[in-house]
């Protein structure tokens, strides 16, 4: 073997372990923007199940002033009935506040100026629920997209040392599809069943 010979397999290795080298860099920006959109996704998921939760909460005192409205017009009418020697405005004063009190319940039913009614914050709070259930289903492709982003850059490193191609394939088999399982996170263009 000459020291031409031996300049060339040198100079192939030196542009090998460069396209390596680059490929190592594009899988190391993915895991990056994988490790974001990960992030951002168990942020999502848990903002929006304490606005859920919130929501509910805020739900279940409404609907209990509500049947507290109802539960008190309800004995007023019952007074009515028990006592139907009252004045005429004692009367008037009792069925003016059963009014008062029932509109109090109907009007806690359906609030659409406010967005407070039982029927807006129920709407509401299952919006979010919605909201925190797409963003659970995101996250486990960016876990195992990171996972496999490692890997890749791990056996394109150990490529580069051992001078195998075999590994080099490995890595851009994992790369690719570590790549491919991001998008899909930040898409959910396809569910799979293993994942969420």
């Amino acid at each position: 073997m000459s020291i031409d010979d031996v300049r060339d397999a040198v100079a192939g290795d030196d542009v090998r372990t460069k396209w390596i080298g680059v490929w190592i860099g594009i899988l190391a920006v993915l895991l990056a923007v994988c490790g974001v959109g990960g992030d951002n996704a168990a942020k999502d998921a848990n903002r929006a199940n304490i606005d859920a939760s919130n929501l509910w909460s805020f739900f279940q005192a409404k609907n209990i002033r509500r049947t507290s409205y109802i539960i008190a017009a309800e004995e007023l009418e019952l007074t009515l009935l028990t006592q139907p020697g009252l004045s005429a405005e004692a009367s008037a004063a009792v069925k003016s506040k059963i009014s008062a009190w029932r509109a109090t319940a109907d009007r806690y039913r359906s609030e659409p100026d406010t967005q407070e009614g039982l029927n807006e914050l129920s709407s509401r709070a299952k919006l979010l629920e919605s909201e925190r259930d797409a963003a659970l289903r995101k996250d486990p492709y960016f876990d195992f997209s990171q996972a496999l982003l490692q890997i890749a850059i791990v056996l394109a490193s150990v490529a580069i040392i051992a001078g195998t191609n075999t590994l080099l394939y490995g890595s851009y088999a994992a790369g690719v599809l570590g790549m491919l399982l991001m998008m899909n996170g930040f898409w959910l263009l396809v569910r799979l069943p293993f994942l969420g």
